[in-house]
């Protein structure tokens, strides 16, 4: 057993929100108890005891929207790459570097990116891949760093025509015979490794493909796309179909209550509705539309909605603090309401996630309550001021960030002790994965 004691623990149960000088009890990959830390020490006096120093005690961070195959693209420079717009962005950065990526490569990138998450406090990740280099068996080599670094994760691979039809189906492919993968894995009942059927965007998509996705998805999953990511993804759809994205995805029976839509910043309320109607989760990404000025979604109408809406990453960081930082302002920002996205955004980091989680999950994630999954992180993060729990998400947003992290749990076992990691070499990896990047480099600049 693991007792995670002496500091504020933030439960995220609305029955007992905050508990002052608290612990949580973790055995079996689950939270056993919670309570006061005295009470708990006495109970269980020889549980491996993990020091909060004072600290949060939280539930780790959930990342709805990753990007893998982007972990070798900082401080990349593409010769030629001068981007005008969108589309240049994906076609001179995004299709260059996946077009060049084996598998060797795609796991290193995995494993700089869960590293990179482990040290942010986010052990679940639902990541969208794309590697057109080397396809076939791409998702296994993720699998493979996921569990070797030990966390959670829900993998696709982006089912695309832009390299032609034949890759278009290899990835349909690799799509299900993982998915094949993980239903044998759940049966044995590991619920670390979940998977969906991953699409690009509708753009990228023609009907055939559409046609051979349904046609090949086996039961149980869902999708996860790119929708009106960019203005272009409306207007081909307007141009070439008669319809918008979210009523084509709709006639090709897309959504539904598996169905995971990144973005969706050029979407009407008539496409809100149809997404609400069908169950459909929509995740917002703040950094990456603003880096790559796409434009500011309609989030806060969409959560109006009632539409499950979470908050991802899109590569952009791998820190969900700073993600809810920045969806915050870029709402307020927009509406020209400083009031804006107070509730909203808090909700989708700390209620959606776990819920879009849940959809794919067995084992309850986002809370620190009994039976839930002992997936916890301590920060060193003390107040100058007063907390209760009607100010914790403001504590959050104003005084922590990624790096506060401390401590990573996720089903009870330690990834990170004082900023130490305990499943790997870390210098070791990060080192590899360097070589992995100058590799990467040499081959697309020749």
């Amino acid at each position: 057993m693991l007792l995670i004691g002496n500091g504020r623990v933030v439960t995220r149960d609305p029955e007992m929100p905050m508990i002052e000088d608290g612990a949580v009890l973790c055995e079996g990959g689950l939270i056993k108890e919670v309570g006061k830390l005295s009470e708990l020490k006495n109970k269980y006096p020889d549980s491996e005891f993990a020091d909060a120093h004072g600290g949060f005690i939280m539930p780790a961070f959930i990342n709805a929207h990753e990007h893998i195959y982007s972990a070798m693209a900082r401080g990349l420079s593409i010769k030629g790459y001068d981007p005008k717009g969108f589309l240049d962005i994906l076609d001179g950065m995004w299709w260059t570097i996946d077009r060049n990526l084996d598998n060797e490569l795609t796991k290193l990138s995995a494993k700089a990116t869960y590293i990179d998450c482990i040290k942010n406090g986010c052990t679940t990740i639902f990541d969208h891949h794309a590697s057109f280099g080397e396809i076939r068996g791409s998702l296994f080599a993720i699998e493979e760093a996921a569990s070797e670094l030990g966390v959670r994760t829900c993998l696709c691979y982006e089912i695309s025509d832009r390299d032609g039809m034949e890759k278009s189906k290899e990835a349909i492919k690799e799509n299900v015979d993982f998915i094949n993968h993980v239903k044998k894995l759940s049966d044995t009942g590991n619920d670390m490794v979940k998977a969906m059927m991953g699409m690009h965007a509708s753009f990228t998509i023609s009907d055939e493909t559409m046609e051979n996705c349904l046609k090949e998805k086996p039961e149980g999953v869902g999708f996860h796309i790119h929708v009106a990511e960019g203005i272009y993804d409306l207007h081909k759809c307007l141009k070439e179909h008669g319809k918008r994205i979210t009523d084509r995805l709709y006639d090709w029976n897309i959504l539904g209550e598996k169905t995971l839509l990144a973005h969706c910043i050029y979407i009407n309320p008539h496409e809100m509705d149809l997404i609400k109607d069908t169950d459909t989760m929509v995740v917002h990404n703040p950094e990456s539309n603003m880096g790559n000025a796409c434009g500011c979604p309609p989030t806060m109408e969409i959560c109006r909605k009632g539409i499950l809406t979470g908050l991802g990453t899109d590569g952009y960081t791998h820190d969900m603090t700073e993600s809810y930082k920045v969806a915050n302002i870029l709402h307020k920002h927009h509406l020209c309401d400083p009031n804006a996205a107070w509730s909203e955004v808090p909700e989708m980091l700390f209620e959606g996630n776990a819920r879009i989680a849940g959809r794919y999950f067995k084992t309850p994630l986002g809370k620190l309550k009994k039976n839930y999954a002992a997936d916890v992180i301590i920060t060193d993060y003390i107040p100058p001021t007063p907390v209760n729990e009607g100010n914790i998400n403001s504590h959050i947003l104003f005084g922590m960030n990624g790096r506060s992290v401390i401590t990573t749990i996720c089903a009870g076992r330690i990834l990170m002790k004082d900023r130490q990691l305990s499943v790997c070499d870390e210098e070791e990896e990060m080192a590899k994965v360097r070589e992995g990047a100058e590799r990467l480099a040499r081959r697309i600049n020749g």
